[in-house]
């Protein structure tokens, strides 16, 4: 008999082999392994995994379909609450939510609920389970802004409720962070996200890309002229931001978003793809994040050393312990407690090194982390080809400086509700990183869905 206490364990792809290829790192449970995971579940009657879940999945009801092998009936469970979990079982931070509430793991490790999710949303891919639509629509228009996590939550909790709703995408291609943010290796494309936004289109929802909402039409003639009764913003938060240190302009310096989109959304990586992207040959990813595990793994890929400068140590880094372990495996260097001064730009104007300082920490700071702090005399430079930027990002101006009405905040963020997403203007409503500035798909996601419970609410009312 298996031993309730430890997990069924994830096959995974060799790191030295998967450090030099794109394909995805986990394989995921096969129906005999989710099965027998399932059964370590207790289907606690006050769950706490559920209180722990940011789009309240009934845990344990789609667990219990697991372990009875119905895995059509746990796809349909969560579909109630979730319009993306093969994307969620993948990137979502369980072990900071669901997982560590689960009473499982007070004796001993927790339910993987995660790989669980994603095994039984892989399955309803594989095998084109269709999502639950409305029967008849209600003859009310929504817009919706971006079509990333926030947005697709949004639009998929509408359209399940029958409203008429379209998404305005600037891409030219669908899924927002999803496509242009997260690496393959994280989370495929065509297998996953692709298929994902089909299933949102089966619910009835429209799609239209290549719309610059500020530029191409504002959310003042969405509902002045094309009759649009209320408006979701889930524009994510795309516009970099940089430490103002001497040498940032040079060539060889990017925000890792840059460098992310061009290798995910642009497919650099692809020899076949004629996208430019300054590989490198030894490379600094400044940031602790997910973010710069992301950009610090694909450069690892396109066949660079890849040091990772951050100014706390390893206990404070903010990316999630899986990416950290993963990176880790793979061959990244972690310059811990260090903290750039300088980019070095040779006659060329291309980076050939940092000056960097070692840090210790202090008391804590606003944020509860212990604050970094300089040693005085303790520079020193290293050598390098190229920086990647990655401190987090804000939201694009755009939309706010072209909307009446509408608050923003000093960081730029959209002022909304947190328990229903209303902005300062009417019927217009926001939520994920255009609120929040940078965050997880799942909290994004849940803002989609309290967003759509405030368009409910309001339209239904009329």
């Amino acid at each position: 008999m298996a031993d309730v206490l430890k997990r069924v364990p994830v096959r995974e792809q060799d790191a030295k082999e998967r450090a030099t290829n794109f394909e995805e790192v986990c394989y995921g449970y096969n129906k005999e392994e989710a099965m027998e995971e399932a059964s370590r579940c207790l289907n606690c009657k006050n769950a706490k995994c559920i209180q722990g879940c940011p789009v309240a999945i009934n845990i344990p009801g789609f667990i219990s379909k697991v372990k009875e092998g119905d895995i059509e009936g746990a796809y349909k469970v969560i579909g109630e609450s979730s319009a993306l979990p093969a994307i969620c079982g993948r990137v979502c931070p369980q072990e900071s939510q669901c997982e560590c509430k689960c009473i499982r793991g007070i004796k001993g490790e927790p339910v993987s609920i995660g790989k669980l999710e994603r095994f039984v949303a892989d399955y309803a891919l594989e095998n084109d389970i269709k999502p639950v639509k409305a029967e008849k629509t209600n003859g009310h228009k929504v817009a919706v802004i971006g079509s990333g996590p926030s947005g697709l939550t949004c639009a998929g909790d509408l359209a399940k409720l029958g409203y008429e709703v379209t998404v305005f995408e600037a891409l030219h291609e669908l899924g927002g962070v999803l496509v242009y943010g997260i690496p393959e290796f994280r989370l495929p494309k065509h297998k996953v996200v692709k298929k994902e936004i089909e299933k949102v289109k089966e619910l009835g929802v429209k799609f239209e890309t290549n719309v610059v909402i500020g530029k191409s039409t504002t959310i003042d003639q969405l509902m002045e002229e094309e009759n649009f009764e209320a408006v979701f913003i889930g524009s994510g938060a795309g516009l970099p931001m940089f430490m103002g240190i001497p040498g940032e302009t040079a060539n060889g310096v990017f925000s890792a978003n840059e460098y992310l989109t061009r290798s995910n959304l642009m497919k650099a990586f692809d020899d076949s793809y004629d996208t430019p992207i300054v590989a490198g040959k030894k490379v600094a990813v400044v940031g602790g994040g997910n973010v710069a595990m992301d950009a610090a793994r694909t450069a690892l890929r396109l066949g660079a050393e890849v040091h990772i400068v951050y100014r706390r140590s390893e206990a404070e880094l903010p990316a999630r312990v899986e990416e950290v372990h993963h990176a880790k495996e793979e061959g990244v260097i972690f310059d811990l407690l260090t903290n750039p001064k300088e980019i070095l730009v040779d006659d060329k104007g291309w980076v050939k090194g940092m000056t960097v300082v070692k840090m210790e920490l202090g008391e804590p700071d606003a944020s509860g982390r212990r604050r970094p702090v300089e040693i005085p005399g303790s520079e020193y430079e290293i050598e390098l080809d190229t920086v990647i930027m990655s401190l987090g990002t804000s939201p694009n101006p755009l939309i706010a400086s072209t909307t009446k009405g509408l608050e923003t905040n000093r960081r730029k963020c959209i002022v909304a509700e947190e328990e229903n997403g209303q902005t300062s203007k009417a019927c217009v409503f926001a939520g994920g990183d255009a609120v929040t500035g940078a965050a997880t798909v799942i909290l994004a996601m849940g803002a989609g869905k309290a967003g759509a419970k405030g368009i409910h609410e309001l339209l239904s009312a009329k």
